[in-house]
């Protein structure tokens, strides 16, 4: 009995190691210039998913990508948008970048990034 007990106390201290290696919740609220950029990356595993939404006071650039080796990835892109949101699955376990690239001065970016309830 002691052995079992042991063993789901070793898994549950595992689960929640690596539930800390991904936050549960991202805020960002930043404001750039024209053509800078800024980033929220988190490894995400394969059918991980992330609720995510966001606006800016100005039309940005948005994408959703991850590298591999010198290519670059983009499940979601958007272009000169002021906001947009939805449910991303990842496809595969990698390292995710939610990236935002301004097209006028002083252009006010707030986004969350939360793992689903």
């Amino acid at each position: 009995m002691s052995r079992v007990l042991a063993t789901l106390l070793a898994c549950l201290a595992a689960a929640l190691a690596h539930a800390a290696d991904k936050p549960a919740s991202q805020a960002v609220a930043v404001t750039l210039e024209p053509g800078k950029v800024h980033e929220e990356c988190m490894k995400l595993d394969k059918g991980d998913k992330r609720r995510y939404h966001w606006k800016a006071s100005a039309p940005v650039d948005f994408n959703i990508h991850y590298h591999r080796g010198p290519e670059v990835f983009y499940p979601v892109k958007r272009n000169a948008m002021r906001g947009d949101g939805g449910t991303f699955a990842a496809g595969s376990a990698e390292e995710y970048c939610w990236m935002w690239t301004a097209r006028a001065p002083g252009t006010k970016v707030e986004a969350a990034i939360d793992a689903p309830r």
